[in-house]
């Protein structure tokens, strides 16, 4: 493994690359080129800020820049696990870029802006219905504007089937009603997150069908944007260890290049990003290694890199952090809507200082339900995550939380009363959570550490708990499996936990 500071390294300096590109849950990922930049957007589901803004000069090496999503409706106040922005869509169109996402409670939603570094346009509900999901606009040549989008069978009963329907120009509006364009219940079962595109005259519309382990990835193709469109599989397993290699979003570059950005999925980890070259065949995007008849590809782990006419540094998403700045850094995302109440960078300068919520039951104080809990995405498959705290004596039955949260998950914890605490929770399967051990300190100043120590299959992680006093001799409280969120994998999180008025400061963050 090539890793760097507990970061998954694809740029092997060579000009090769090695898959995945992100060791990183970016799900369901949508790519864009505009001039000699590459913007790449994902599903954020519940947790806020959404919309991940990412960037890359080559298609190797991204850097997140921005969210386009501050705040969603009202209902995520509170954690809906599973539910929210599933399978965004980005575009450019005159002078502006485009998100577009489908809450399958909701509607198709639509965010706008011309500075993808910049503020991005409050959301904007184009469609209203439920079960409108994975949705993407295309803005023809002709002055007329579509929206693609499947549909969310546990929402509305309907499954593998595409629909088109027209919008205004500004992207604001949906108009008409939708027309079916494509029905894979026999020939691609569970076809969904559709990506629209044209090239050469034809409408080509890039789907993944068979399900997120085991699917592939579906081109069809018509001359008439409401079809018929014929289909062809164009990526599939194949003789590779990388299952399910389907949905997300083709880039053609000024060297006449193309490439497909994919995840795989693996569960606990979540869904990591790969990178494909592309070959047109018979005016099909055939993905990956061609070793079918030539209409069919299978991923490719090591290739040489994007020809985008020059060489550029590694980057890497952030994971470590000293909490000097005054701003939450980028790597972070609270479980629902966040108020700014919950933390400051300022009370303490070089630590962040995170204050308990005012709420009812024990139950509302689990992780899995907690709003304030903040996250962040793992970046590599095993790392060491280790952080210290520190809070006043006896205020308000408040704790001091590291954690691997997901729908099973373990953390470590320090009290007001000087006791370092390991938990457990399970919401797979008990919906609760419980103390497993707990051991007395004598101070209310510590560090705590959280170590993915393998992941030997997908399903579930090993991770250690320990604690140390001083920051050298670290004591081990015992060892959980972990599991995946609700459609994301397992992250690291931080919170302060107890009674109003009661806080906590972390400080030294660091991953390796």
């Amino acid at each position: 493994m090539n890793t760097l500071e507990g970061k998954w390294i694809a740029d092997l300096g060579d000009g090769t690359f090695k898959n995945p590109i992100l060791y990183a849950d970016y799900s369901d990922p949508d790519v864009i080129r505009v001039g000699d930049d590459f913007y790449m957007t994902a599903s954020s589901f519940t947790y806020v800020p959404g919309l991940p803004i990412l960037h890359s000069k080559d298609l190797v090496n991204w850097e997140i820049i921005n969210y386009a999503v501050k705040k969603l409706p009202d209902r995520y106040n509170k954690p809906i696990h599973g539910c929210g922005v599933w399978a965004p869509a980005i575009r450019y169109n005159d002078g502006k870029f485009y998100i577009y996402y489908g809450d399958p409670d909701i509607g198709i939603f639509m965010t706008w802006t011309e500075d993808p570094y910049g503020e991005w346009s409050d959301l904007i509900l184009v469609k209203e219905g439920v079960g409108l999901i994975d949705t993407c606009p295309l803005w023809d040549d002709d002055g007329k504007a579509y929206i693609v989008h499947g549909y969310a069978n546990s929402r509305c009963g309907i499954k593998s089937h595409i629909a088109v329907c027209e919008m205004t120009w500004d992207g604001t509006k949906a108009i008409g009603e939708d027309k079916i364009i494509f029905n894979g219940t026999i020939s691609q079962p569970t076809i969904e997150g559709p990506k629209f595109y044209k090239r050469d005259g034809m409408y080509y519309v890039l789907s993944p069908a068979g399900g997120v382990p085991t699917g592939w990835q579906v081109a069809m193709r018509s001359k008439n944007v409401y079809g018929p469109y014929e289909d062809h599989i164009v990526l599939r397993q194949g003789l590779t260890e990388i299952n399910g290699p389907h949905q997300g979003g083709l880039v053609e570059l000024e060297s006449g290049e193309s490439w497909f950005v994919h995840f795989q999925d693996l569960e606990v980890i979540g869904r990591i990003i790969h990178l494909q070259p592309v070959e047109w065949v018979d005016g099909w995007p055939v993905m990956g290694e061609n070793v079918d008849t030539g209409l069919c590809g299978q991923p490719v782990m090591r290739c040489k890199k994007p020809n985008v006419g020059a060489e550029y540094p590694i980057t890497t998403i952030p994971t470590s952090d000293d909490f000097s700045s005054d701003k939450l850094g980028l790597q972070w995302q609270w479980q629902a809507n966040n108020k700014e109440e919950w933390y400051s960078l300022t009370e303490n300068k070089g630590s962040l200082r995170l204050y308990s919520e005012d709420l009812k039951t024990k139950e509302d104080k689990y992780l899995w339900n907690l709003p304030n809990l903040l996250t962040q995405l793992w970046q590599a498959p095993s790392m060491v995550a280790t952080v210290k705290v520190s809070m006043p004596k006896g205020v308000g039955n408040n704790k001091a939380v590291l954690a691997v949260i997901g729908q099973k998950y373990g953390y470590v914890a320090l009290t007001d009363e000087g006791i370092v605490e390991y938990c457990n929770g399970n919401f797979k399967t008990d919906n609760r959570e419980w103390k497993v051990t707990d051991k007395c300190v004598g101070t209310t100043e510590a560090y705590l550490r959280l170590e993915v120590i393998s992941c030997t299959n997908s399903k579930e992680a090993s991770c250690r708990v320990s604690y140390s006093v001083d920051g050298s001799d670290f004591i081990s409280l015992g060892e959980f499996e972990c599991m995946q969120g609700k459609w994301v994998g397992a992250k690291f999180a931080l919170a302060c936990v107890g009674e109003k008025g009661g806080y906590a400061d972390f400080s030294n963050f660091l991953v390796v």
